[in-house]
């Protein structure tokens, strides 16, 4: 116990190099940039389900969505 109070009385202030509210920012802007990248991406499996019918149809597997969880 002596230890940690002797530690807990020698740490010194570290000054952050940005304002206290900036931190939060960055982590907003972050999240929604990655939320934009991620809102770009919708339906795109829908987009191209005449391809992927058709090559089903070619190679012999069934056409519309598997429930199998491969391609």
């Amino acid at each position: 116990m002596y230890f940690l109070s002797a530690v807990l009385t020698e740490v010194e202030h570290i000054a952050l190099p940005l304002p206290l509210i900036v931190y939060p920012m960055v982590a907003a802007v972050l999240f929604l940039a990655l939320g934009v990248v991620l809102w770009s991406f919708r339906e795109v499996a829908n987009r191209h389900s005449g391809k992927a019918d058709a090559y089903a149809a070619a190679h012999g597997g069934h056409s519309g969505t598997s429930t199998s969880g491969g391609h």
